[in-house]
C-alpha cells in the first residue's frame, strides 16, 4: 500500500482543434491553424503512419508530445500523475505518446519506444488498453 499522496489527475482544457478533427478536415490545415494542439499532431502522425511515412509520423508525434507536455505543465502537472483517457481533451497527448512509441519502434529506437509505451501506461492504463499497447 502506497501511503504517499498521489497527484490529482491532470485535466486539459478543451482542444480547439477537436471540432475540425471530428469533421475530417485536412490534418495539415488543422495543425497549421492550431499548432499548439496535440490532437492535431496526433492526427498528422497517425495519417503519416497509415500511409507508410514513418519518419514524418515520428516527427509529427514528437511535436505533439512536446506540445502536450507544455499544456500539461500549464495545467498543473508536475511530471507525474494520471492523465485520464476518460477526459477527452487529454486524448491528443495520449495519442501522441502512442504514435511516438510506434514510430520509434519502427525506426529502431527501442529505448524510446519502450519509454513512451511505459509513459502512456503510467499516465493512463485505460488509454494504453484502448490504443492496444
Amino acid at each position: 500500500m502506497n501511503l504517499l499522496a498521489q497527484p490529482d489527475p491532470t485535466l486539459l482544457p478543451p482542444d480547439p482543434a477537436a471540432t475540425a478533427v471530428a469533421a475530417g478536415e485536412n490534418p495539415e490545415h488543422i495543425a497549421a491553424r492550431f499548432p499548439a494542439s496535440s490532437l492535431a499532431w496526433a492526427t498528422l502522425a497517425r495519417t503519416a503512419r497509415e500511409h507508410g511515412r514513418t519518419i514524418e509520423s515520428y516527427a509529427f508525434a514528437r511535436v505533439g508530445y512536446h506540445r502536450g507536455l507544455d499544456a500539461l505543465r500549464r495545467n498543473g502537472w508536475k511530471g507525474q500523475g494520471p492523465v485520464p483517457w476518460s477526459h477527452e481533451p487529454n486524448r491528443g497527448f495520449l495519442e501522441c505518446l502512442h504514435e511516438l512509441s510506434l514510430a520509434a519502434q519502427a525506426i529502431g529506437e527501442t529505448d524510446e519506444a519502450d519509454r513512451t509505451r511505459q509513459f502512456l501506461r503510467d499516465s493512463s492504463a485505460e488509454a494504453a488498453d484502448v490504443l492496444g499497447v
